[in-house]
């Protein structure tokens, strides 16, 4: 048994789970998630509690247990809490703006990047060098966050580019200092 795909998923007060066929519909303060779901698995609703119990013991329904759960969950969490991805931008004259609906990115180019993130998303800079994207789809979020992080990505001898909050870059040495 998947030892994520046996746990239930607490549903709040204010989620609604709408489960028809293989269709599986969340509500909440934040808006609307659909999901399709495989037929290799089950999903009940009783007393506020989401089960996820697969059809058989194939290797495809093992392998799709813990994975639909998973994506209820996020789907839960999304529409009750929503979900953030922070980006911090480092180096000398790099820097993001909101103009109208577009992210512009100054990236050391000879030319400003703009960005138009989906409807879903909503793209905030508190600063010059932070950008927030929140959303209440957590797959679509962290699709936006590494399609802008893409633009830059950190490089290892200085550490300029865009990186996640938190992310560790391991630094390599120059040149000079292998003699």
């Amino acid at each position: 048994m998947s030892r994520i795909g046996k746990m239930p998923i607490p549903l709040s007060n204010q989620a609604k789970i709408e489960i028809e066929d293989l269709n599986i519909r969340v509500s909440g303060p934040k808006g609307t998630l659909e999901q399709r779901l495989t037929d290799q698995v089950n999903v009940t609703e009783e007393a506020g509690i989401i089960t996820v119990k697969r059809v058989d013991d194939s290797k495809k329904a093992k392998a799709q247990h813990g994975l639909y759960r998973m994506l209820i969950s996020n789907m839960v969490e999304g529409v009750t809490k929503g979900f953030t991805r922070r980006l911090e931008i480092a180096g000398v004259g790099y820097r993001a703006e909101l103009k109208n609906d577009l992210l512009a990115l100054t990236l050391g180019y000879s030319h400003m990047i703009y960005f138009k993130a989906p409807d879903e998303i909503k793209i905030e800079v508190p600063d010059q060098v932070t950008v927030l994207i929140s959303g209440i789809d957590k797959a679509l979020v962290g699709q936006v966050a590494a399609k802008i992080r893409s633009f830059r990505k950190p490089e290892p001898y200085r550490g300029k580019g865009i990186k996640y909050a938190g992310e560790v870059i391991r630094r390599k040495e120059g040149k000079a200092a292998g003699k």
